[in-house]
């Protein structure tokens, strides 16, 4: 099956799950976006799909470190899949 990326992006107040580089909704706490991005996760799940959910730490936390993970994870799925 296929493989779906979810990432927790924003700050205090506007926060948004991203998924396939796009975002729809806005939540005014992380932990909302999270939940939504668990459901959204789950039904992927039930469709066979891998799953990746990355969600920022504290405050003081590099958006840049989240991406750089998520897209390595994503190269390396593609990479195993190649082979």
């Amino acid at each position: 099956m296929g493989f779906a990326n979810y990432k927790i992006v924003g700050n205090d107040g506007a926060w948004q799950v991203e998924h396939d580089g796009r975002t729809a909704n806005t939540y005014d706490t992380k932990e909302a976006a999270f939940e939504a991005a668990v459901a959204a996760a789950s039904l992927a799940l039930r469709e066979g799909h891998e799953i990746l959910l990355a969600v920022p730490g504290g405050p003081n936390y590099d958006p840049a470190v989240l991406n750089t993970l998520a897209t390595n994870n994503i190269k390396e799925r593609h990479r195993i899949a190649e082979t």
